[in-house]
C-alpha cells in the first residue's frame, strides 16, 4: 500500500515544515493583540472618567453617551489583551478568540469613527491584519 503525501503537511509520521515568517507574523499579531487592547482599554479609561474628551458629531446614525463607549473599550481591550497572551501560548482557543473579538473590536471602532476618527481607523486596521494572520499562520505558533 503507497503512503500519500500532502505537500503541505507530509507524511503522517513526519512532522509539518514549519515557516519563520508564519511564526512571525502569528507572533506579531499576539502582540498587536496586547498592545491593542490596552491601548483600547485605556481610550476605555479615558471615556469613563473624562467622557469630555471626546467630542461627539451631530447627526450620526449611531449616538450613544461617551461613558457607554468607555465601558465597551475598556471590557473590550482587556479580553483581547489575555487572548494575546493566550495566542503567545499556542492555545487554540486564544486564537478563535483572538478572531471573534478583533471582528467585534472593527465594529465597535467603525462605529467609534465620529468620536475619534483617526484612532479608530487605526485600530481598524489592525484588527484586519489580526484577523489575517491569525487565521493564515496562527496553527504554526503551537507547533514551533
Amino acid at each position: 500500500m503507497s503512503e500519500q503525501v500532502s505537500p503541505r503537511y507530509g507524511t503522517a509520521s513526519e512532522p509539518a515544515e514549519v515557516s519563520g515568517w508564519a511564526v512571525g507574523f502569528t507572533v506579531f499579531a499576539a502582540t498587536m493583540m496586547i498592545l491593542a487592547g490596552a491601548f483600547q482599554a485605556f481610550a476605555g479609561l479615558v471615556g469613563i472618567f473624562k467622557d469630555t474628551f471626546y467630542r461627539v458629531t451631530p447627526n450620526y446614525l449611531i449616538s450613544t453617551d461617551v461613558t457607554t463607549w468607555g465601558w465597551i473599550h475598556l471590557i473590550l481591550g482587556v479580553i483581547v489583551l489575555l487572548a494575546g497572551f493566550a495566542v503567545l501560548g499556542g492555545r487554540t482557543w486564544g486564537r478563535v478568540l483572538g478572531v471573534t473579538l478583533a471582528v467585534l473590536s472593527a465594529i465597535s471602532n467603525f462605529l467609534f469613527i465620529p468620536y475619534y476618527p483617526l484612532w479608530s481607523l487605526l485600530v481598524i486596521a489592525l484588527d484586519v491584519f489580526v484577523i489575517w494572520a491569525l487565521t493564515a499562520h496562527g496553527r504554526d505558533v503551537a507547533t514551533y
